[in-house]
């Protein structure tokens, strides 16, 4: 069962076009000429209960703009959402108590007061009762470790401890539904693991629907199944990520390792890339030949100490895609 439904979403902006200059500033009282902006450009879709969604795209695909219709923020131009049986736009105050939200460059959380004090004001706003409150406390303890600063002013965290301070803040009245804008910008490789490995165990243990929006894409490959990525106001792909890479990532690469010093490495149906001493770098188009086959001529022409295959990175797929399109 679908927990969220986009029907023909659309939301348009007025950009006004000023012109410089006092003698522009007064035409600009006399007529304002404007143009519109389609950020988000009839685009459907359903979300089923305990889904984690990778929703990708380039700067001003129009990601944010879909994440702020969902959560009720804006209102869209045209077209339908129901979330939980909720229009967002519509019935805010119920649709907040439904869903947590992060966006990464911005905080909830009160500036100048400890943490622990922005949790138990948030427990009054959502209305949550103190035992509850107590539990998901002391989970977020163990999964992210926060007890350490717990007591520290907001203002005085790393990036990475205010990030998993907002982290239980979005998930302390237990919501159906998490919306994550951007939550591992700027963090440290262990900071991203330690917030990845709790999405995982939030999604597992309380089926939790989550909503990724991010630019690295290594958070969506280890995280969700499913992926959407959108492009000037559209959705251009939606599908599992396995299926993307199956797809657009036929480009793979073996890395041999010589035993012996060869003038020429050349097999055919394979494109050599690269090339450092002994070691060498062979593209091949997985279509044309399989690895099994490419093996088997390397180890037949030559003496080889060891060999590496390499699949495509999601960030290089995704980057031909913007680039190339869908075909």
């Amino acid at each position: 069962m679908a927990i969220i439904t986009v029907r023909n979403l659309r939301k348009e902006f007025k950009v006004y076009q000023h012109r410089a200059g006092l003698l522009g500033a007064m035409r600009n009282l006399a007529s304002s000429k404007y143009s519109i902006i389609k950020a988000v450009d009839g685009i459907s879709f359903e979300v089923h209960e305990g889904q984690i969604i990778g929703y990708v795209g380039p700067n001003g695909a129009g990601k944010s703009t879909t994440i702020k219709m969902l959560t009720g923020i804006l209102v869209p131009t045209s077209g339908e959402i129901d979330v939980a049986g909720l229009a967002p736009f519509r019935n805010r105050r119920e649709n907040a108590r439904r869903i947590g939200v992060v966006f990464g460059q911005r905080t909830q959380l009160w500036w100048d007061l400890p943490v622990i004090e922005s949790f138990q004001l948030l427990r009054r706003i959502y209305r949550v009762p103190l035992d509850r409150y107590k539990k998901n406390i002391d989970m977020f303890h163990d999964l992210l470790n926060i007890g350490e600063f717990i007591n520290t002013p907001v203002r005085k965290l790393s990036l990475g401890q205010r990030m998993r301070c907002d982290l239980a803040a979005a998930l302390l009245h237990d919501p159906m539904i998490l919306y994550l804008d951007e939550p591992t910008i700027g963090l440290d490789v262990v900071a991203k693991q330690r917030v990845r490995g709790f999405l995982g165990d939030i999604n597992r243990e309380r089926r939790t629907t989550i909503i990724l929006t991010t630019h690295d894409l290594s958070d969506v490959e280890k995280l969700c199944e499913r992926m959407m990525i959108i492009d000037h106001g559209k959705v251009i792909y939606d599908g599992t990520v396995d299926e993307i890479k199956r797809r657009y990532g036929k480009k793979r690469r073996l890395v041999v390792d010589l035993a012996g010093e060869y003038d020429e490495i050349a097999i055919p149906g394979t494109e050599l890339i690269r090339r450092d001493n002994s070691r060498a770098w062979l593209q091949f188009n997985r279509d044309e030949i399989s690895a099994s086959q490419l093996v088997a001529q390397v180890t037949q022409k030559y003496d080889i100490v060891d060999l590496t295959l390499e699949e495509p990175e999601i960030e290089t797929i995704v980057a031909g895609i913007y680039e190339d399109g869908i075909t």
